[in-house]
């Protein structure tokens, strides 16, 4: 479903501004609490805003850290499945979260990826078919404060090599 209404949105707007209304508009996202703000047109930096709401307190006034967690597990995957393109299997694969502070005001991400970046992945995707990739962010205040600190690890193979290993799994 999600496929279909892309290609069919992208005759009408850029990636970017898919993306962003995409994740804004979509039920499981907009329960984090969570808002993309800001989508480069290369796709390589999104930028989001968890607010403080009644929606996402905890006990102790606090964002709940579940929401904070929420809110950027699923950025770095579509990130990379829109970069990368449909060669591509993209999944996550681990995360972790390390809390430094309590947010106690409203909390800031950035996902940035680069062109240097991209080329190992695909040049090390292109000789081994496969690879893990850890990313990090920080969830901080406004004013940088940082409230906790994110590793993500992503499988990234292509679709040819992913279907090899899933049709050998089947097999044994």
């Amino acid at each position: 479903m999600y496929q279909k209404a892309t290609s069919f949105l992208l005759q009408f707007m850029s990636k970017a501004t898919l993306f962003k209304w995409g994740f804004n508009l979509s039920p499981m996202y907009r329960h984090t609490k969570a808002k993309i703000m800001h989508v480069s047109e290369d796709l390589q930096e999104v930028a989001i805003k968890i607010p403080l709401t009644f929606g996402n307190k905890n006990f102790v006034g606090s964002i709940f850290g579940g929401s904070l967690f929420a809110a950027t597990d699923p950025i770095f995957m579509i990130q990379l499945l829109w970069i990368l393109g449909k060669e591509y299997v993209v999944w996550d694969k681990a995360a972790s979260i390390n809390y430094k502070k309590p947010a106690y005001e409203n909390a800031y991400c950035t996902f940035k990826l680069n062109g240097q970046l991209l080329d190992r992945i695909k040049n090390e995707v292109a000789t081994h078919g496969e690879m893990d990739l850890v990313l990090k962010a920080t969830i901080c205040s406004k004013e940088g404060l940082v409230f906790c600190e994110l590793d993500k690890t992503l499988y990234i193979a292509t679709k040819t090599h992913y279907k090899e290993k899933m049709t050998q799994r089947k097999q044994q």
